[in-house]
């Protein structure tokens, strides 16, 4: 029956949230959120304080560290070693605390990671500045109470004299809160506190000229002053952290990245890893050797670069895809008055202050009432001495000493401390007491509690012992900021060119619309190009990876590509049709002409002609690739019905002469100048008119005595100096006479200079290219007769001709 009634039937939901919230309210007040007032979570102030008690402090030799656990976790922190462990070695890490609590002796762990060496091994004892968070504790400056098991005493908070919130910062996460508070610089931070004392309703800009912002140990660079207010303001804000680097110049035209600081907290041989990880991968191209050269002497990891790299763009990737920088959140979470609250940097620092007087005023109360005490005993002692022969025989006819007690206060009117105090005192000691030497006293305790009256009535009092004391800090423990601050968050704009590879490859785009780069091992590896039976090269060439290509289409459109964007493929494979990145490409759209330039500044304009004789000239920069070029192809000329865009070309000058040439056999020459600039979405001007039936099947760019090589559909041809092409003008005609009059002149044109003896290429309607050459000797008159023919396959005709493509096999 009785074991009945310990049985309770309750809804585990209640049950749950009740325990939970318990639970909750445990580890938020006691576990991982520090407290406003002293700034110490409760791990880290046991660890202190039972180090103070056991006297392990700089004025000592160091004491092992397992001793110091072990103290910790029997009197005060019944938990885990290793967690008692872990903070007082973090206490210990210069690269984790701007201000180290513990002066540790042996290996406290690494920037990288490296795990300290076992508390068996370490020695550790409180380090100076440790020592201000722990004075006062022996005069009932903060409240105490019992331990765990109700056997010793502990603090509630240690009357720091640091402004340790600030100063080191806290990082922790309990149920539902969390807490990253960066650390600052004890300096500005006490000036700071100087100044509102002075200024209780400082702004926050008042506060920041003196606290500019966090000041990590391992210094770096700070970005965002934005964030920096916001979390000044709220609590919470955003910054960047940046490695200090610098790029140094090295012989033979070779650069080097130093980094010389970390962001905080940033595991430095990770961050090496995956900058060599990088180098291995070639996601940037530049990178040839990672080093980490840290020393003694300080930090440093080089990066070294190839001849010729972009040192700044390769650094600017290894912020973007790096830990060289990180971003920072602030979530100034604290302990105030048992709840968790969101601080600013003003309320921070006026929590603290109120703190320090409160310690100082429970101090002082405590010197006050021992003072006091001693005063009254003093003036026991000095009354005494008057009256000391009758003293001394009232204590000798006494019968006990609480008889002599009695009989003094009763005799002399001696009050119960004066009285204890005679009596306690030896009979040599009573004939010796020099009044002089007590009534100097009695005037100094008087002194002394006239001054602990004024600091507990006078405000004004109390906030100069206050600066007195934070000046005495400053004096002693200031040092300079490491962290620099810059007021704007530098954009990252990757330079694609770091990313890839810098070298030559083939590259060929179909008619069809196939496209695709390989090696030059690939493509001398094999004669077969992946080509299909109906399909031919529009461009063939050896470029650079990081050339740009232009690639106009019969319809007018044009599709931008940098050469390391296309597929790499072998040179065996088709490549990757255009449709399948490009979105609105028809079946029948097909490839014109491309162009290849090293960079997209050079100074021209594009050239175009279509199939009815509209022609125009579009600037360059005009058709600069948009943000969407990988998805969808950009208008180069508008074309009107079911006409094509015959021709493209480049003109860096205008000191060139056109040649349209039609399909019937007529020749239009005019300057370029002639030509209109238009936008790219124009349809263009005609400068002639053509027949009906008649169509533009060429335009070249001449020279004013260029040659021009003529072919027909069948092949027939003949070389004309363009000299013989009178200027057209809008009604002007000029044909080049055929004996052959059945024959198109379908193949077009191309122009030729008369000191060279170029490879020419006939493409015919099967798809076929046919190589062959002129002799610019053979020249003939408009007027004369078509000669020469070239050999075609049955039912084929020729459709184009130009000037044979050929890989350069060298340089």
């Amino acid at each position: 029956m009785a074991e009945e009634s310990r049985i309770q039937e309750l809804s585990l939901e209640d049950v749950m949230g009740e325990r939970f919230g318990r639970y909750s309210k445990y580890i938020i007040q006691e576990r991982a959120l520090p407290d406003i007032r002293d700034g110490l979570k409760p791990v880290q102030r046991r660890i202190l304080f039972a180090m103070n008690e056991d006297g392990n402090n700089y004025q000592h030799a160091y004491r092992k560290s397992a001793k110091a656990v072990g103290n910790v976790m029997g009197n005060y922190h019944p938990h885990g070693d290793s967690s008692i462990y872990d903070a007082l070695v973090r206490m210990s890490q210069s690269w984790k605390m701007r201000e180290t609590l513990i002066d540790m002796n042996g290996n406290n762990g690494s920037i990288d990671n490296d795990p300290p060496a076992a508390m068996r091994y370490t020695e550790a004892r409180l380090s100076m500045i440790a020592s201000e968070m722990l004075t006062d504790l022996d005069q009932q400056a903060v409240d105490m109470v019992l331990n765990f098991d109700d056997t010793r005493y502990e603090p509630t908070v240690l009357p720091s004299r640091i402004p340790n919130l600030l100063v080191n910062g806290a990082s922790g996460i309990s149920a539902g809160y969390a807490t990253e508070i960066p650390p600052h610089n004890l300096s500005e931070v006490v000036n700071a506190l100087i100044y509102l004392l002075a200024h209780p309703a400082a702004s926050l800009d008042d506060l920041m000229t003196y606290v500019k912002g966090p000041d990590f140990p391992t210094g770096g660079i700070i970005q965002g002053i934005d964030g920096i207010k916001n979390a000044y303001t709220t609590g919470r804000g955003k910054i960047y952290l940046r490695s200090k680097t610098e790029i140094k110049q090295l012989k033979a035209n070779k650069k080097q990245i130093e980094i010389s600081e970390l962001p905080y907290e940033v595991n430095k041989s990770a961050l090496v890893a995956r900058i060599d990880e990088i180098r291995v991968n070639k996601d940037v191209n530049g990178i040839t050797e990672v080093r980490d050269d840290t020393s003694r002497e300080g930090l440093l990891i080089v990066i070294e670069l190839s001849k010729d790299a972009n040192a700044e763009g390769i650094l600017d990737y290894l912020f973007k895809k790096t830990d060289l920088q990180i971003a920072y959140n602030f979530n100034m979470t604290a302990i105030e008055k048992q709840r968790p609250v969101s601080v600013g940097l003003k309320q921070a620092l006026s929590a603290f202050l109120d703190f320090r007087k409160e310690v100082i005023r429970r101090r002082t109360e405590f010197e006050l009432k021992k003072a006091q005490k001693r005063q009254e005993i003093v003036e026991g002692l000095i009354k005494m001495l008057s009256v000391l022969d009758e003293v001394v025989s009232t204590i000798r006819t006494s019968e006990s000493r609480k008889n002599a007690k009695d009989n003094l206060i009763e005799k002399f009117g001696f009050s119960d401390p004066q009285a204890e105090a005679i009596v306690t005192l030896q009979l040599y000691r009573l004939t010796n007491t020099d009044v002089l030497a007590l009534q100097e006293e009695h005037d100094q305790l008087t002194a002394q509690i006239t001054d602990f009256n004024l600091i507990l009535t006078d405000p004004n009092v109390l906030s100069k012992v206050i600066k007195g004391e934070l000046k005495d800090i400053d004096k002693k423990y200031a040092s300079p900021r490491r962290s620099q601050i810059q007021a704007e968050v530098s954009e990252l704009k990757i330079d694609t060119a770091v990313m890839i590879a810098n070298e030559d490859v083939i590259v060929q785009i179909t008619k069809n619309g196939y496209a695709k780069r390989a090696s030059f091992r690939s493509y001398k590896a094999t004669d077969e190009n992946g080509l299909t039976e109906d399909d031919y090269p529009v461009y063939l060439a050896r470029v650079n990876t990081l050339s740009h290509l232009f690639i106009f289409t019969n319809k007018g459109n044009l599709i931008y590509r940098q050469v390391y964007e296309l597929t790499d493929s072998k040179w065996k494979d088709a490549g990757e049709h255009f449709s399948q990145e490009v979105s609105g490409m028809t079946e029948d759209e097909t490839i014109v002409k491309v162009f290849d330039f090293e960079n997209l500044n050079h100074k021209g304009s594009f050239v175009f002609a279509s199939s009815d004789a509209f022609v125009k000239q579009v600037d360059m920069t005009a058709l600069a690739p948009s943000k969407y070029y990988k998805k969808r192809a950009s208008k180069a000329i508008a074309i009107k019905g079911h006409n094509q865009l015959t021709s493209v070309e480049f003109a860096a000058t205008e000191n060139h002469l056109v040649v349209l040439t039609t399909e019937k056999g007529y020749l239009y020459k005019f300057p370029l100048s002639e030509i209109a600039s238009m936008t790219a979405k124009s349809s263009g001007a005609k400068p002639v008119k053509i027949a009906k039936k008649d169509r533009v099947v060429s335009m070249d760019m001449i020279e004013s005595e260029d040659l021009v090589v003529l072919i027909t559909d069948r092949g027939h041809l003949k070389i004309i100096n363009s000299i013989e092409i009178p200027i057209s003008t809008v009604d002007s005609i000029q044909r080049a006479e055929s004996i052959f009059m059945t024959d198109d002149l379908i193949g077009g044109a191309q122009a030729i200079n008369p000191e060279s003896r170029p490879q020419l290429q006939a493409v015919t309607s099967k798809d076929q290219l046919i190589d062959f050459s002129v002799n610019p000797a053979n020249s003939a008159g408009l007027d004369d007769e078509f000669k020469r023919k070239i050999k075609l396959a049955k039912n084929s005709i020729i459709v184009k001709v130009r000037l044979k493509q050929e890989v350069v096999e060298n340089g």
